[in-house]
């Protein structure tokens, strides 16, 4: 199957093209390489790439439709896109704050734009998209089922949350089949240590943490020792990205299964991903002193406004009806498998 991967320059979009392209599938990307990198499509996983903007229809058209110069020469030319994994998109919650025109252009806008290239055809095309437990704002309960409220508190999240809003009207008005993943903390990197997690800013935990034991940043900031947790820490829940990726290919099958049984979908199909385990920022910073071999000095500051204490999913939806298993749950795992990424791409 020939599928566009939309951000698939970027940390989880680079993972799912190669779970496709393991899977037997196509696979083209459209990234804006504001955040991607343009050598791990080329150099690393070998699919083309389009360098341009969600919302370019022109350009969006000539991919949809094997007709982009890029293509020429390529399993896409002159052939139809026949499925979409849209991850392009930004996704700082300070930025966003600070900046919202940008993430509803980006975020919203340009997928509003991308919607309406999928429905134009006689047939809608398929989209599964990347959605965000950010979403659900301050949980009200944990583990957060999919029918947790949703109150986004910052701009990233409600853009995610109207994106959501979007797909369920074109379903419901165009017959758009889609599917949403809400994803906790994506975390770890490819076990073959050639695709892993390079932002710049950085401000995951994990490769905060592991920067700082390789000596590229001088002290770990922890935002915060004063939850009403165990150790004062905040607890979140950490899913390997490879198990992400894995996700994204069983949605996608399972949505297109239903298709050709010409099953009335009638919503998207929605899907947290987590492991339904919880670890705080010390319990993080511990395993990986193990994991490593190497100490951190850490620093303690306020905390951030609108961090919940504890972020835990519940994924027992996606396991029932999607057969989805983690392969990598263990937090020494995920962290082991970022290290071996973390001391390739940056300790040269």
């Amino acid at each position: 199957m020939r599928i566009l991967v939309t951000g698939g320059a970027g940390y989880i979009g680079s993972h799912c093209v190669r779970a496709l392209d393991q899977a037997g599938h196509q696979v083209v990307v459209l990234d804006n390489l504001v955040y991607g990198h343009a050598e791990i499509i080329e150099q690393v996983l070998g699919v083309p790439l389009v360098v341009g903007q969600v919302g370019d229809r022109e350009v969006l058209e000539a991919i949809l439709r094997g007709r982009h110069p890029n293509l020429i020469g390529t399993a896409h030319e002159s052939k139809p896109i026949e499925a979409v994994l849209h991850f392009a998109a930004y996704a700082y919650v300070g930025e966003s704050v600070s900046d919202p025109a940008k993430y509803y252009r980006n975020n919203l806008g340009d997928t509003l734009c991308l919607l309406e290239a999928l429905v134009a055809s006689k047939r809608p095309i398929p989209i599964v998209f990347s959605s965000t437990c950010a979403t659900y704002g301050v949980p009200q309960e944990v583990p957060m089922t999919e029918f947790h409220p949703q109150a986004p508190i910052n701009p990233y999240g409600r853009s995610k949350w109207m994106v959501e809003h979007l797909l369920k009207d074109f379903s419901a008005a165009y017959g758009l089949p889609s599917v949403i993943f809400r994803y906790f903390n994506a975390a770890g990197a490819d076990p073959a240590g050639d695709l892993g997690e390079d932002h710049d800013p950085e401000t995951h935990l994990i490769p905060r943490v592991l920067d700082v034991m390789s000596g590229r940043e001088p002290y770990l900031q922890i935002f915060g020792d004063d939850y009403p947790t165990p150790d004062g820490t905040c607890i979140r829940d950490y899913i390997h990205v490879c198990d992400l990726a894995d996700a994204h290919v069983l949605g996608l099958e399972r949505l297109l299964r239903l298709r050709e049984r010409e099953e009335p979908i009638g919503a998207p199909l929605i899907y947290n991903l987590g492991n339904g385990t919880g670890y705080s920022v010390q319990q993080v910073i511990e395993t990986a002193k193990s994991v490593t071999g190497r100490g951190l000095l850490a620093h303690v500051a306020k905390r951030r406004e609108g961090d919940p204490a504890q972020l835990v999913a519940s994924a027992d939806k996606a396991r029932q009806e999607l057969g989805w298993r983690p392969r990598y749950p263990e937090l020494s795992t995920i962290i082991d498998h970022a290290w071996q990424w973390h001391q390739r791409r940056f300790q040269r």
